[in-house]
């Protein structure tokens, strides 16, 4: 298997390479040159299989065949701590189901991928005597997941970017009060895209990039992404046993960076049948606007009770982007720039009509959020965090405007334990939330972090001072 960029002009890299490169140095994203694929038999066959044997077949093709030989036992270390034995269990909620993804160490959807991703690290940094500086950004899971994953490995230091001020309590803490020599967090005094963007330049500073080798955890590293796919897979399985060769499932996903529902277009490329993806944004709906509209054009990023959605730059679009202008490179780099000195580019009517037949789109306000979380709390019981609660909004509306999918399952991605975000909840429900055991004590562990300007040359000589 080998890896193209989105954007054309980085030479092509096998998988070990992406895994350490993260992001091309053309400013690309990495993505597979073709997709591999599934066949139905073999999409029945694994009506039976656990979860760890559909994550090592849907995996496997990505990989070198070192990495492959090593799967199984990287795989079982990243779900041995999982809470859950089906690692992403489904629970009817209504007509909807539920796909539990907070059952890791760090409660939310991210650690699924991250404790394979540090895996993935540990091998192929073994093998080649390596180290790695590993710089992420995060609106509030990915850093705990990564963190968590990366914590007190010998070959790598950790330094995640996170926007002062602006994720809940338990996403700050959870990063924050990790006492690891190999751990580094950060506070920007900007937003989430201000941390998105100063990663991304780092990575394009090829000399900063060169001496502190670095990589990357966010989901513009193509193995961050892989390990994603699987649930897909293993959800229609759940739903449809050895029918899920044949009968479509529906997704709904609250989405911010749109790693989680590419990964959904991934699946469906491999060949699982997948009847709609549904886009769940929060106000900051640029993603919903330009799968309707073709216009995406940045505006100011309002703070929410959505936290990990609060974005306008949406760095995995690009991957979509990508097959939508057919594979062509130089047009993604030409969007890419315009984007960059305008903040904004419009997507042709005939390039919607490539993911139109596939996804849909909707936008769910704080009242329309809040009401979501009350009615599934009065309802059955249900609490709901408030990124959860979109997708769940999203999902009756698309049912909705879609008599055809009430006669196929919607699966509803719960991407984060509601006590993550407890005011939130409190606030819809009047109930708190409680933190499960093994984080009760969270609010009481002393925290550690620096604050930043949103300033390259600043983040780059606090990074340097410290590898």
């Amino acid at each position: 298997m080998r890896y193209i960029s989105t954007r054309g002009a980085a030479a092509p890299l096998e998988f070990e390479d992406v895994l350490l490169e993260g992001l091309a140095r053309d400013g690309g994203l990495y993505v597979p040159e073709a997709w591999p694929r599934v066949e139905p038999d073999e999409i029945a066959a694994m009506a039976e299989w656990s979860y760890a044997e559909v994550a090592l077949r849907v995996m496997s093709p990505f990989v070198s065949a070192d990495v492959a030989a090593a799967l199984p036992e990287i795989i079982e270390k990243a779900y041995g701590t999982f809470r859950d034995i089906h690692v992403a269990p489904l629970k009817p909620l209504g007509d909807l189901q539920l796909m539990e993804l907070f059952h890791g160490p760090t409660l939310a959807f991210k650690d699924v991928a991250m404790q394979v991703l540090g895996g993935l690290f540990d091998h192929v940094l073994a093998k080649r005597d390596q180290r790695v500086t590993i710089i992420g950004a995060t609106s509030g899971d990915t850093g705990s997941a990564a963190i968590e994953a990366v914590r007190g490995r010998e070959r790598a230091s950790i330094f995640i970017l996170h926007p002062h001020g602006r994720t809940s309590d338990v996403q700050r803490k959870q990063m924050t009060t990790v006492d690891a020599p190999n751990v580094f967090n950060v506070a920007v005094v900007g937003t989430f895209d201000d941390c998105q963007n100063l990663l991304k330049a780092m990575f394009n500073d090829t000399a900063f990039r060169d001496r502190v080798n670095m990589s990357g955890v966010n989901s513009i590293n193509w193995a961050r992404l892989m390990p994603q796919i699987v649930y897909y897979f293993t959800g229609a399985l759940a739903l449809h046993g050895k029918d899920a060769a044949t009968k479509p499932t529906s997704f709904s996903v609250p989405t911010g960076n749109f790693g989680d529902i590419y990964a959904g277009y991934a699946a469906a490329q491999m060949g699982l049948p997948v009847g709609k993806l549904v886009v769940a944004s929060n106000q900051n709906d640029i993603l919903t606007r330009v799968m309707n509209t073709g216009d995406h054009t940045l505006g100011a990023v309002a703070q929410t009770i959505a936290p990990s959605m609060d974005i306008q730059i949406s760095s995995n679009f690009e991957r979509l982007l990508f097959d939508m202008l057919g594979r062509d490179g130089a047009a993604v780099a030409e969007k890419m720039n315009q984007l960059k000195a305008d903040g904004t580019f419009q997507v042709s009517p005939e390039a919607l009509d490539y993911v139109r037949p596939l996804f849909a789109a909707h936008r769910v306000d704080e009242e329309q959020t809040l009401a979501t979380m009350k009615k599934a709390y009065d309802a059955v019981g249900e609490l709901l965090d408030p990124h959860t609660a979109i997708g769940v909004a999203s999902a009756q509306r698309e049912r909705d405007a879609d008599p055809g999918l009430q006669q196929q399952p919607m699966v509803v991605l719960g991407t984060a334990h509601p006590a993550k975000f407890p005011d939130a909840v409190e606030r819809a429900t009047g109930v708190r939330p409680s933190l499960p055991e093994h984080l009760a004590d969270l609010y009481e562990r002393p925290e550690k972090f620096d604050v930043l300007p949103n300033d390259l040359a600043a983040v780059e000589a606090h990074v340097s001072a410290r590898v």
